[in-house]
């Protein structure tokens, strides 16, 4: 493995126009009613957060991508063309799941074409082991939580807005990698 990539964690998420539903606070006798309409649009959303062990002093990197419906091998490629234009041509250790779409024939076609990325696979069932996913559960109890948006548009402003909140903290991102229990650091050299 190349000891100047960014090792790079990727995970997608469903987001929808019904609400995530979370505990409030209300003057006492005031129960607080949640409306919305009953309405299935879903949104899904890719984050792929990225450390540099050999620079700490870089901070993580954060790319987002947000589109209607599913996600699929084609928009899986586009979230990588995005990433490969974030990361202006640095090496890249993609660390992500068994969706199947990551390792569909197409896809592997993508990857073996491209000389910037090596791909790593997560153990089956360890969605603990990526921060990514600690990513999404921020998003959904700040900004997503009871949100009864009218519009995909009212739930990807919201999202966007935890996206900048998340960007600004810098020692945010590092805390997703410290609770996975997965650390970053440089190799020592041999004598």
């Amino acid at each position: 493995m190349n000891t100047r990539a960014w090792i790079v964690f990727l995970d997608e998420s469903g987001v929808s126009l019904l609400p995530q539903v979370r505990r409030t606070y209300a003057p006492r006798g005031r129960t607080p009613l949640l409306r919305h309409r009953l309405n299935w649009k879903r949104a899904s959303m890719a984050g792929a957060l990225g450390f540099r062990s050999t620079d700490p002093d870089r901070g993580p990197r954060l790319c987002f991508h947000l589109t209607p419906g599913s996600y699929d091998t084609a928009g899986l490629v586009e979230v990588l063309e995005q990433m490969k234009v974030f990361y202006r041509g640095e090496r890249v250790v993609l660390v992500r799941d068994g969706l199947s779409a990551h390792w569909s024939r197409a896809m592997r076609a993508w990857v073996a074409e491209q000389d910037w990325l090596t791909l790593e696979r997560l153990p089956a069932y360890a969605p603990e082991l990526n921060p990514v996913e600690l990513l999404w559960s921020s998003l959904k109890k700040r900004e997503l939580a009871n949100l009864a948006g009218n519009h995909l548009a009212d739930v990807a402003d919201a999202t966007e807005q935890g996206i900048h909140r998340i960007n600004t903290n810098p020692r945010l991102p590092w805390s997703f990698l410290a609770h996975t229990g997965l650390t970053l650091h440089p190799p020592v050299p041999q004598n």
